[in-house]
């Protein structure tokens, strides 16, 4: 079943390899152009259609709405198509639908069809952080999943540059060209999936990067330890807290620079491009550290550091203070899903952490609705987004304190 020449199966590079870096590039076009552009658009977007905060926080939560739905059935969806199958036609279906956004004029068009982008985003998210466990052990685990998730921060380094580029050549209506362009992109790397996913490492006739022959006749049955559901509410706990929090900012933080401390559509986006060319280092570097230190450990350091970047954001401070605040978020920005995928996999075993990676998703994603809606709502009380970000800075200070409660030992 296996290569008898175990010597050279080492040192070849391990396709588990090929499915991280494939993987990254999922991870850009599912997330990162389909969820993360959005906050580079929204203002030229808003002002073109006369759109208010809440409307603007509404698209957002359309889109969250419509990923919720997905990973509710994550699970029986790689079950009957497999991973592979199902990751590219989730693509395909953001790119098509991102591209009917630019074409569209009607604010619940775009309600309705960013919903079914959130659907695809969902839906090729979810089955990439579950398809690592299959293909790494958990000694490699928060490493492999560290680089996955870097790709959000590759597309909002694109996009910090891309989307102002993009909007003044198309003039007025230059946001409909952005939408069409980032579609077509997230075409391509659908096909790139299909070309180089595969659903396990059978298929290749590997093992697991990581796993010894004493491993190996766990991970065929898939029985290596179970989860409890204390663990499963304390998962869910914590990726509630960074869904709800997180997207506060990758929201508003634009618009907040340019209506509120006077950046140009320019200047935020260098600003919003700092945030990803620092997010590269947030998944390889807390995702290893995860694998050394624990996972707990390294969550409470980064809910600590995320508080940090909202507080900063949240008074009516000098500029180098928000230069700190992006990057404070820079640094951690997608180290948490690299370790929330990596604790999926170690609680319940690699042929259940696509499961419960979507159950602890799903709740996730609660928190991706609210918190659009309750920040856009809460920025029109109070005529400004300070509140909004602050009230976000409480929220991962309660993060600190659960994930310290995880049970320890596991790593």
């Amino acid at each position: 079943m296996y290569p008898k020449n175990i010597a050279a199966e080492r040192k070849a590079i391990h396709y588990g390899w090929h499915i991280v870096w494939t993987g990254t590039c999922c991870i850009f076009a599912c997330l990162g152009l389909g969820r993360f552009a959005l906050g580079m658009i929204l203002p030229a977007m808003g002002q073109s259609l006369n759109l208010s905060y809440s409307q603007m926080g509404l698209i957002g939560t359309a889109n969250f709405a419509g990923y919720l739905m997905a990973v509710l059935f994550c699970g029986a969806m790689v079950d009957r198509f497999g991973y592979r199958r199902l990751i590219v036609m989730a693509l395909a279906f953001i790119g098509i639908t991102m591209i009917l956004i630019g074409r569209s004029s009607s604010f619940f068009m775009i309600l309705l069809c960013y919903t079914i982008t959130g659907m695809g985003s969902g839906a090729a998210n979810v089955p990439m952080m579950g398809l690592i466990s299959q293909w790494f052990a958990k000694s490699h685990r928060g490493r492999a999943t560290g680089f996955v998730v870097i790709g959000s921060g590759f597309a909002i380094l694109l996009c910090g540059r891309l989307v102002p580029f993009l909007n003044h050549l198309g003039g007025v209506e230059g946001w409909r060209l952005s939408w069409q362009v980032l579609g077509g992109i997230i075409l391509l790397v659908a096909g790139l999936c299909l070309a180089m996913l595969r659903n396990s490492p059978q298929e290749k006739n590997l093992r697991p990067l990581g796993e010894n022959e004493y491993d190996e006749g766990v991970w065929l049955t898939g029985a290596e330890t179970s989860i409890r559901l204390r663990d499963i509410a304390q998962l869910g706990g914590l990726y509630f807290l960074f869904g709800y929090t997180y997207v506060i900012y990758t929201t508003f933080i634009v618009t907040s620079l340019i209506q509120e401390h006077g950046f140009s559509e320019a200047e935020a986006g260098s600003f919003w491009s700092l945030v990803g060319g620092l997010s590269l280092l947030s998944g390889p570097v807390f995702g290893s550290l995860s694998d050394r230190i624990g996972r707990k450990y390294t969550l409470a350091m980064v809910f600590a550091i995320q508080t940090a970047a909202y507080l900063l954001v949240s008074t009516p401070l000098a500029t180098p203070f928000l230069y700190l605040s992006i990057g404070c978020f820079g640094v951690v920005a997608w180290s948490i899903p690299s370790i929330m995928a990596a604790l999926a996999g170690d609680y319940a075993g690699p042929q259940k952490a696509a499961r419960i990676f979507g159950l602890i998703t799903f709740i996730f994603a609660l928190g991706q609705i609210a918190g659009p809606t309750v920040a856009g709502l809460l920025a029109e009380k109070s005529l400004g987004f300070g509140s909004s970000f602050f009230m976000a800075a409480c929220f991962t200070a309660a993060g600190v304190i659960l994930a310290l409660s995880l049970r320890a030992t596991v790593r």
